[in-house]
C-alpha cells in the first residue's frame, strides 16, 4: 500500500491545480463524470463524501463492497480504500475537505467521532430516488457556490457540508458485508473514542486526565505495546502522535476562542509548567502559543 495521499497529491493525480481555500483547512467539490475509473488503494490525508451513480466495487479496509445502485460513500483519513468502476457510465459528485475546514477552529471534536466516519463503521449508504435528489441538490448548490464571487462563500459551503452530513445521518447504512472483526481495528477504535471523550477542556481547573499511551492502555485494560501496534497499523500514526495532534487541536481552540492565559491553558491540557506547554506547542506547530493568539487579533 502506498503512503497517505495528501491534498496536493490528489490534485497531482487528477491533473488539476490545487486552489488554496481561504481561512482554515481545505474544501473543493467536483463532478464524478470525468473521474478516474480506478483509484489507488491508500489512506488519504483528507475526508471525502461521494454521491456515486454508477456501478463498481469499493475496496475498503479489508472488505470489498459491491455498489450496484446509487450510494453515498464517506471515507476518512484512517482507513485505506480504493474504487474500481465497472464501466465509464459514472455520474454524481464528490467533495473533499479537511477536519479543520469543517470545524474552522471550533471545538466540536474530530470527525472520527461521527457515526459516518467512525472506525469500524459502514462507509456506504445506499439511497432511494428521493434521497438521491436531496443529496444531488446539495452538491449542485456546492458546485454553484464555489464558482460564485460571494465574499463568504466558504461559510456557505461549510453550511452545505453540515447539511449533507445531517441529511445522511437520517438514513440507514448499507449492511452488505460482515462487520470488521480485526482486533487491531477494534483497539484503535476504542482508543480514538476514548481520546475524543477527553475533550473539550471547558474549565482551567479541569486538567487533562489521560496524557500518555500508558494512560490510555491502562484505561483500556491492554498492554501499551498492543495499543501502540494497533493504532499504528490502523491509523498510520503512533499513539503519541494521535494524542499530540488532539492536544494541539484543543490548544489552538483555547488560544483562539477563550481569554484564558497561557498558564491556564497549559494546566488544562495537563502540563505542570507553562514553559513545558510552550516548548511542546512550538515543537509540534513551529509557532509559540502567544504568536498564534496574536495572529487571531
Amino acid at each position: 500500500m502506498e503512503s497517505n495521499e495528501t491534498i496536493k497529491g490528489f490534485y497531482r493525480r487528477v491533473g488539476l491545480e490545487c486552489v488554496k481555500t481561504p481561512g482554515v483547512g481545505h474544501f473543493n467539490v467536483f463532478s464524478r463524470e470525468n473521474c478516474s475509473l480506478i483509484t489507488p488503494y491508500s489512506r488519504r490525508d483528507y475526508y471525502k463524501i461521494s454521491l456515486i451513480i454508477g456501478k463498481g466495487k469499493l475496496h475498503y479496509a479489508d472488505k470489498w463492497i459491491a455498489v450496484d445502485k446509487p450510494a453515498l460513500l464517506f471515507s476518512n483519513p484512517l482507513i485505506p480504500y480504493s474504487w474500481e468502476a465497472e464501466n465509464k457510465d459514472q455520474k454524481g459528485f464528490f467533495c473533499l475537505f479537511t477536519d479543520q475546514f469543517l470545524h474552522d477552529g471550533n471545538r466540536l471534536g474530530n470527525l472520527q467521532d461521527s457515526p459516518l466516519f467512525r472506525i469500524g463503521g459502514t462507509p456506504v449508504f445506499f439511497i432511494d430516488e428521493e434521497q438521491q435528489k436531496t443529496v444531488a441538490d446539495i452538491f449542485i448548490k456546492m458546485m454553484n457556490e464555489i464558482q460564485s464571487d460571494y465574499l463568504h462563500k466558504y461559510d456557505m459551503l461549510r453550511a452545505y457540508l453540515h447539511l449533507l452530513i445531517h441529511e445522511t445521518m437520517k438514513m440507514h447504512p448499507a449492511e452488505n458485508f460482515e462487520p470488521y472483526q480485526n482486533a487491531s481495528q477494534r483497539v484503535a477504535s476504542l482508543f480514538m473514542e476514548l481520546l475524543e471523550r477527553q475533550f473539550p477542556i471547558d474549565s482551567p481547573e479541569r486538567s487533562l486526565r489521560l496524557k500518555s499511551p500508558i494512560d490510555y492502555a491502562e484505561n483500556l485494560s491492554i498492554h501499551v505495546n498492543s495499543l501502540n501496534r494497533s493504532v499504528k497499523e490502523i491509523t498510520g500514526k503512533t499513539t503519541s502522535q494521535q494524542i499530540a495532534a488532539r492536544i494541539i487541536q484543543e490548544a489552538n481552540a483555547l488560544l483562539k476562542h477563550t481569554d484564558w492565559n497561557i498558564s491556564e491553558i497549559a494546566y488544562g491540557l495537563g502540563f505542570e509548567e507553562p514553559a513545558y506547554f510552550t516548548n511542546y506547542f512550538k515543537k509540534q506547530t513551529g509557532m509559540s502559543p502567544n504568536a498564534v493568539r496574536i495572529a487571531v487579533v
